[in-house]
């Protein structure tokens, strides 16, 4: 009888590939979603912010308290890399400590009870047996690691180090072998993907990435996630809108639009540089926005902020993310003056209002039009509901729409069909497929 494997995978899509990647070299265990049961148990963590944090130290010591006696228990991921001997003093329930770089070992660490952390970050090649979760159509492709930005707020570089990109080579044989597998719907992340190949000469690594991936047959959708607004060309915005297979979708974190702001940000662009780019975004046909900011950075004043709050009323973006400013060590924003706390919670709730009536918004501007979409299951709202999701929607980000009228046809799940959408109830979309 097989041994059995669980396995949590906290944060970001990132974190996910990273997953996969151990599912893959531990193919010989048999999935289990109880892990009083395994016995082995991975929990792949987050080590961003502060809440990230959190919610991996609980998941652990949650997980710890059920399991059985003679289980592993694996930490790896972002906090473990973040935190190496702090953890490994602190914290005698892991069994085996791991950070960024040994996924792909993740096997001979099991075999032989051991820790142990890589100088090198590990960066996704086309030759790993990655197993994808919860989609037989669509994938998460990794195209760096690390990133050259300063951003004061972010401690990623100090643990994952700078941009370090695969070859479009590489990235090319990893789309074709997944196409091979029945997949046909990619979104292509790293921390900073607007500088991709940025490390290997190139200028604008994007577009030819882009390219590349229009010539591979089979592939019918994608989208780029995490573009970085200084690194971020208007010929790179024009590439996308203009692709026959790339979603006319931009998803570029802003964080703030006040220029003193971006400046103690240590963003690189300004206000002027950064609506030109959005506007510039807005000005395609069907463009999705997607952004996110951070409220109560230290410098962050009450005009700064009501200039942030008016910039992202009149916009009008398709979704954004409001992040309460996390102080964390290693960043240049450690020292600063901090914004108090009750005062970062209350700007990040008024950003939180905004930000659901802008989704509403743009959710009110889809009825009445005919858009593609995946059926991707029976929705947890009602069994005679359908689950689907925008082909140009990021997958369990931008939410999913209902379908309350098949026309009698049958549906197969992970497949894609055109469908209208009748109305807005609420903040749920409606549609009806008619081809």
């Amino acid at each position: 009888m097989p041994k059995t494997l669980h396995l949590v995978s906290l944060g970001c899509t990132k974190n996910l590939v990273d997953s996969e990647i151990m599912l893959g070299r531990l193919q010989e265990y048999a999935m289990t979603d109880d892990p009083d049961t395994a016995d082995v148990i991975i929990v792949n963590t987050c080590g961003f912010i502060e809440a990230a944090k959190e919610e991996s130290i609980n998941t652990i010591l949650s997980i710890h308290a059920q399991r059985k006696e003679d289980s592993l228990l694996v930490m790896s991921g972002c906090l473990t890399e973040r935190y190496q001997q702090e953890l490994q003093e602190s914290m005698p329930e892991i069994d085996i400590f791991t950070g960024v770089g040994d996924y792909e070992k993740i096997d001979e660490l099991i075999m032989k009870k051991q820790s142990t952390f890589s100088p090198e970050v590990y960066l996704a090649n086309e030759k790993a047996d990655r197993v994808i979760t919860g989609s037989g159509y669509h994938a998460h492709i990794k195209i760096a690691e690390g990133c050259n930005q300063h951003c004061s707020f972010c401690a990623i570089p100090s643990f994952k180090g700078r941009l370090h990109s695969r070859t479009i080579d590489s990235l090319i044989t990893e789309v074709e072998n997944l196409v091979a597998g029945g997949f046909w719907d990619f979104s292509f992340i790293s921390q900073d993907s607007s500088s991709y190949g940025r490390d290997m000469g190139l200028s604008d690594g994007l577009i030819d990435l882009i390219h590349a991936i229009e010539a591979i047959k089979g592939v019918r959708s994608a989208r780029i996630l995490y573009l970085y607004p200084s690194t971020t060309s208007f010929a790179l915005i024009d590439a996308i809108a203009d692709s026959a297979i790339f979603q006319t979708y931009y998803d570029m974190p802003i964080q703030h639009i006040d220029n003193q702001l971006l400046k103690t940000m240590k963003r690189g662009f300004g206000e002027k540089q950064t609506i030109a780019l959005l506007e510039h975004m807005k000005s395609k046909p069907d463009a999705f926005i997607r952004t996110s900011v951070i409220a109560g950075h230290p410098g962050e004043s009450e005009e700064s902020f009501a200039n942030l709050c008016a910039f992202m009323e009149a916009f009008g973006f398709d979704r954004f993310n409001t992040f309460a400013y996390s102080n964390e060590e290693t960043t240049t924003a450690y020292t600063m003056k901090q914004v108090p706390q009750e005062l970062i919670h209350a700007r990040s709730a008024t950003l939180g209002e905004i930000a659901e009536q802008s989704t509403h918004k743009s959710l009110e501007k889809m009825v009445g039009k005919t858009i593609d979409v995946v059926i991707d299951g029976e929705s947890d709202e009602h069994a005679y509901l359908l689950s689907a999701r925008p082909l140009q929607w990021a997958v369990d980000i931008d939410g999913e729409i209902l379908i309350n009228d098949t026309a009698d046809m049958a549906v197969t799940f992970g497949q894609d069909y055109k469908v209208k959408i009748t109305e807005l109830v609420g903040e749920q979309l409606l549609a009806s497929i008619i081809a």
